[in-house]
């Protein structure tokens, strides 16, 4: 069984790595409303079509020395990072999960959390394009797995939000929407059990990248850090060790 289990994952890791070259488009287009269908990926600094042999995912940026084959502008080495990160995820959530629909969907999230995540850090946006249908994909995929009842999904998707929205008003901008839609949809998945804890790692996080900041780079504290980046890593931590860290936090259960 063990060549089989290799060879899945090896073909998982194969399929994450070239959705992670689509993901690479949705993160440059989204915020600037752009079509992630057509035209053809193109370099942005030429404008030149982009070959497909161009566009193998992790090898081809390398062979072409990270840049350009038209124009040689440098090519970001974020391009085959991204592809390498969604490809590792892929791996491993199929080794735990096998070839299961619950494989598939966590796959997915993955790959949404990753582009809200480099979207967040660059433009400071969460788009309402990923957000907003993600929330009832998130609700269907919950009660089609059936690891939480409709009523747990719904209530992970209203208590968070609602808890965030307050945030937005009383902070008067400290939080923005995109943050409330996004808890929304990551809590109508795991469950407001879950997308509690997601807070809370994503508010240590936080914290921490935080103060390393005010430490190291002399940032204030008014310096807006991106809260998306966080949720969804707390959102990754509660998919893989969520109830174990809730049973040991409750002493319910031993590691």
């Amino acid at each position: 069984m063990e060549p089989l289990v290799g060879l899945v994952s090896g073909l998982a890791i194969t399929l994450g790595l070239l959705i992670g070259s689509f993901l690479n488009v949705c993160i440059y287009r989204l915020p600037r409303r752009e079509s992630i269908v057509s035209p053809p990926s193109r370099c942005p600094a030429c404008g030149a079509r982009i070959r497909p042999w161009d566009n193998v995912p992790v090898l081809a940026w390398f062979w072409l020395g990270g840049r350009c084959r038209d124009c040689r502008a440098p090519i970001s080495w974020r391009y085959p990072l991204i592809e390498v990160v969604n490809g590792a995820a892929y791996g491993v959530i199929v080794w735990r999960y096998g070839l299961s629909i619950e494989a598939a969907v966590y796959a997915v999230f993955f790959s949404v959390l990753l582009v809200i995540t480099v979207i967040d850090l660059d433009h400071q946006i969460i788009p309402d394009r990923i957000s907003l249908p993600g929330i009832p994909i998130a609700f269907a995929c919950a009660v089609w797995l059936g690891r939480i009842t409709w009523l747990e999904s719904l209530l992970g998707a209203a208590l968070p939000a609602a808890l965030f929205l307050a945030i937005v008003v009383l902070s008067r901008g400290g939080m923005g929407l995109g943050d409330v839609k996004l808890i929304a949809m990551i809590g109508a998945l795991l469950g407001w059990r879950l997308a509690l804890l997601t807070i809370l790692v994503g508010a240590v996080a936080g914290s921490v990248v935080g103060i390393g900041l005010m430490v190291f780079q002399g940032k204030g504290r008014k310096t807006a850090v991106p809260f998306g980046p966080f949720l969804s890593l707390g959102a990754v931590v509660s998919v893989a060790w969520g109830t174990p860290l809730i049973h040991w936090y409750l002493g319910l259960g031993r590691w």
